[in-house]
């Protein structure tokens, strides 16, 4: 029988987080997540149905942790729609998906893990997509320079500017990262 404790659940499914941003998914196991989690052994294999469960709302999880709260959404909604506003949120992501690094090094995780695994990988092409045309939608609702094929650009340059950045920090200076978002937005929103 699966527990419906939802703080326990939560703090089970961050504590799986850390341990797939460190340990790597064949790090991720029950024990393992109740070591991480303080909790008796066992704890997490009366949450979850399987370590597929598992995996899978951890990835659900990230992105829930990842997405920006209502006040910097109407902050972003009332500023003049031009580029310098661009560039500052894409900045602000960035900011927000880099301060989460134990999430996203495990997202990073998951999505290796969902090429040997077709429901997690449903999972993800899934919320990914939901995710993508959010962004569209609020790019298109906020009057922002630039197009669909803009704003995907944009997504895929800088997810991978993230990767190096959490990865490989010392590649790129804090000063060139942000040099690189100007031009970034500069260059794909004036075509």
């Amino acid at each position: 029988m699966v527990r419906r404790n939802d703080g326990r659940r939560a703090a089970l499914v961050d504590a799986a987080i850390e341990v797939l941003a460190r340990e790597g998914a064949r790090g991720l196991t029950f024990r393992a997540v109740d070591t991480e989690a303080g909790v008796p052994t066992g704890t997490a294999s009366n949450y979850f149905a399987s370590r597929d469960d598992l995996l899978t709302q951890a990835g659900g999880r990230v992105y829930e942790r990842l997405t920006p709260g209502e006040e910097e959404i109407e902050r972003q909604r009332v500023a003049k729609p031009d580029k310098e506003t661009y560039a500052g949120l894409m900045r602000e992501v960035i900011g927000r998906v880099s301060g989460f690094r134990t999430g996203y090094l495990a997202l990073l995780e998951l999505r290796l893990e969902a090429t040997r695994r077709p429901e997690l990988r449903a999972v993800l092409t899934e919320r990914v997509r939901e995710d993508l045309a959010a962004n569209l939608a609020y790019h298109e609702s906020s009057g922002l320079p630039g197009d669909a094929t803009a704003v995907k650009l944009l997504y895929l340059a800088f997810n991978w500017l993230i990767v190096e950045q959490l990865t490989l920090p010392d590649v790129l200076s804090e000063d060139e990262r942000e040099r690189l978002v100007t031009a970034a937005v500069e260059r794909v929103v004036e075509g």
